[in-house]
């Protein structure tokens, strides 16, 4: 088992970008075209907090730390650039399972459309961390945002957080009777916890059809959060409706297991990475047929509306942003 105190910072990080369509690369500043705009994105991803090493492999974890920060610049209309990224590395991982999470990072970074990358190992005493920062460039002006504009989310919600519960559970069962968990019928939610995936061609997409977004956000920390964030931002109030959030097949089955609403996990949930773009209500039928991987679940409205879920009866629910599932609503 080889470890980095045999072989050093500098060589690890020059072994880790052997092999990779990246250099090694202490500064990865770039100097945007004439009408650009750079945008600058960053989180850090705590062991224990953010992922468990236990269900999580290493290289499904890297890919979705640039995943997140790649959604991050498309949110914003911008195209990736560069990444930069900082390991705490904990003395429990040797530079095998380095290995392993530095593929994540390049496979997804690749297919993102990085262009340079910069790498520091540090220690740490408390499980593994990863600070990801990135900047994109952005030529597109997004119009103002209007009242009554739609609305749109990229994919299935709840999904994630649902997965998450089934590896938490299996878990648990695996530390009483050391049974492997049996997670076919639950895979496509696994997946959607462990390894989403964004269009990395979307912002072109857009830009091509002429659908620019007045406003746009990544789907991180549940819709509710996702949509105070883009009300916050457009200064609007908006209308999310309840029978228009689309789900997994099976959410409403586990929902009854676990016992948690498929709304509300899609709502409180989160890390399902999935865009959310508010569209000129003018362009509606062209978005329609020229984006079905989309689904059109509200739209903005005045302020004075604040955020609210309708509910199929008509009723309006103020939206709660607790940054994970409200069980009990």
């Amino acid at each position: 088992m080889e470890q980095f105190s045999d072989i050093g910072r500098v060589e690890a990080v020059r072994q880790l970008f052997k092999g990779t369509p990246f250099q090694t690369s202490d500064h990865t500043a770039f100097a945007p075209s004439k009408g650009e705009r750079v945008e600058s994105v960053g989180r850090l991803f705590l062991e224990g907090t953010d992922f468990d090493l236990v269900y999580f492999p290493l290289k499904h974890l890297g890919y979705k730390c640039v995943t997140a920060i790649a959604g991050e610049l498309y949110a914003l209309l911008a195209s990736p650039r560069t990444l930069q990224i900082t390991l705490g590395v904990s003395s429990k991982l040797d530079f095998r399972h380095i290995s392993e999470l530095w593929s994540g990072i390049t496979s997804a970074a690749s297919e993102h459309g990085f262009k340079a990358l910069s790498l520091d190992l540090v220690p740490s005493r408390n499980g593994l961390a990863i600070s990801i920062s990135a900047s994109g460039s952005s030529k597109i002006t997004a119009p103002k945002a209007q009242s009554k504009d739609l609305l749109c989310v990229s994919g299935n919600l709840g999904g994630a957080y649902f997965g998450q519960r089934v590896l938490q559970r299996g878990k648990a069962a695996f530390e009483k009777d050391g049974k492997e968990p049996d997670l076919t019928q639950y895979r496509m939610m696994v997946a959607s916890y462990l390894k989403p995936e964004i269009n990395p061609a979307v912002v072109a997409q857009l830009e091509d059809a002429d659908i620019i977004p007045t406003a746009g956000c990544l789907v991180t920390r549940g819709l509710a959060d996702a949509v105070k964030r883009l009300s916050q931002a457009t200064g609007l109030g908006a209308k999310i409706y309840a029978d228009k959030i689309p789900f997994e097949a099976g959410s409403f089955d586990l929902g009854k297991e676990l016992n948690v609403d498929p709304v509300s996990a899609a709502c409180g949930g989160g890390e399902d990475y999935r865009l959310l773009f508010a569209v000129p209500i003018i362009k509606a039928e062209q978005f329609r047929r020229d984006f079905q991987t989309f689904d059109i679940i509200g739209h903005l409205a005045l302020p004075d509306v604040g955020t609210v879920l309708v509910t199929p009866e008509g009723v309006e629910l103020p939206l709660r942003a607790h940054g994970w599932p409200d069980e009990d609503r």
